[in-house]
This record gives structure tokens, C-alpha cells and sequence, in this order.
């Protein structure tokens, strides 16, 4: 099993900035992506980003590229989501998910998940 827990998450100012955290314990060798993931009300689970274990690899969905960035810290291995100029369109739950592949954007491709945790963006 692998445990994944979120921080970071908050209110925030439309053109502002946060980070998120996903920190990972468990049988981490077993893991070989994490990806980010958002649900609104009513919408459906959304890819945000993604990356490969060793930090080398890293994929996005159109509506963020420019604006988020995807990293992992090779000693300690949280991975971060860095997210600036926020919109309300932003306002989410937000999931970090873990994967034995990597490269994927489906929500199926991943095995482990986290609680989530809430973003709101004010207009």
C-alpha cells in the first residue's frame, strides 16, 4: 500500500499563487508516476499533472501549462504542484494519485489516492 497526503491547499485571490504537497509513505518502490488531479461540484475527476518518480518526466493538461508546474524533491520525495495565476475556474479539490506507469492522464491508470485538498479561488 501506499499513503498519500495533501497540503497546501487554501483561499486565494484570482492572479494569486499556491503550492500543494502530496507526500508519499508506504511501498514507494512500487510507485512509477504521480499525478494531480481536480474535481469541481458537479464536474467530473480532472487531470491537472503529472510526473515520473525520478522527477524527468512531466505532463500536463492544456488549461495549465504556463501557469502550474509539476516537481518532486528526489531527497525527501513530496511531490509539489506550484500553481500561479489562479482563476476561479481553478476552485477544486485536488488529488494526488499514484501510479505503477507513468505518462498517463486517466484516473484509472492510478492505483493510490489522497483525501484531497480544497483550492478556492476568489474573483
Amino acid at each position: 500500500q501506499v499513503q498519500l497526503v495533501e497540503s497546501g491547499g487554501g483561499l486565494v485571490q484570482a492572479g494569486g499563487s499556491l503550492r500543494l504537497s502530496c507526500a508519499a509513505s508506504g511501498r514507494t518502490f512500487s510507485v512509477y508516476g504521480v499525478g494531480w488531479f481536480r474535481q469541481a461540484p458537479g464536474k467530473e475527476r480532472e487531470f491537472v499533472a503529472g510526473i515520473s518518480w525520478s522527477g524527468l518526466n512531466t505532463w500536463y493538461v492544456d488549461s495549465v501549462k504556463g501557469r502550474f508546474t509539476i516537481s518532486i524533491d528526489n531527497a525527501q520525495k513530496p511531490v509539489y504542484l506550484h500553481m500561479n495565476s489562479l482563476t476561479p475556474e481553478d476552485t477544486a479539490v485536488y488529488h494526488c494519485a499514484a501510479s505503477p506507469d507513468y505518462g498517463s492522464s486517466q484516473p484509472r491508470q492510478y492505483r493510490y489516492w489522497g483525501q484531497g485538498t480544497q483550492v478556492t479561488v476568489s474573483s
